[in-house]
């Protein structure tokens, strides 16, 4: 799999029976909207799913806690990602990894909207979120 960002722009190529997904921006394959918290799901495979986050100034999301691992990437802005015990103030370009079986939530610390990218293997976390 190879992932390009530019201008916020996910693009996910994925080897997989030689299949390929592309994703204009703008597109979505679904969008889940709670108060100060947007969610736009771009893939979701058998094995992985894809999601850019925006937390509003001050939004914190639902407490996670599941099967698997994932990624995050900030695009834009500061947050706070706590993981158990510990928690990670991230900005533009920094990079978070951990086991989703522990403990874990985004927070935005900032005075702006924070826009991340989340990879989850497996795809768990969309679903959670009905």
């Amino acid at each position: 799999m190879h992932i390009f960002i530019n201008s916020y722009i996910l693009l996910l190529v994925m080897t997989m029976n030689e299949d390929v997904v592309f994703i204009k921006n703008g597109e979505e394959k679904s969008k889940t909207i709670k108060p100060g918290k947007l969610y736009r799901l771009m893939i979701k495979t058998q094995k992985l799913e894809a999601i850019i986050a925006e937390l509003d100034p001050h939004a914190v999301s639902k407490i996670f806690q599941h099967d698997g691992e994932e990624i995050h990437l900030v695009l834009e802005g500061e947050m706070e990602y706590t993981v158990g015990e510990k928690t990670y103030k991230l900005a533009e370009g920094d990079f978070l990894w951990h086991k989703s079986m522990l403990v874990h939530h985004a927070r935005n610390i900032g005075t702006k909207k924070v826009v991340y990218i989340t990879v989850a293997t497996p795809p768990s976390f969309m679903t959670s979120m009905v």
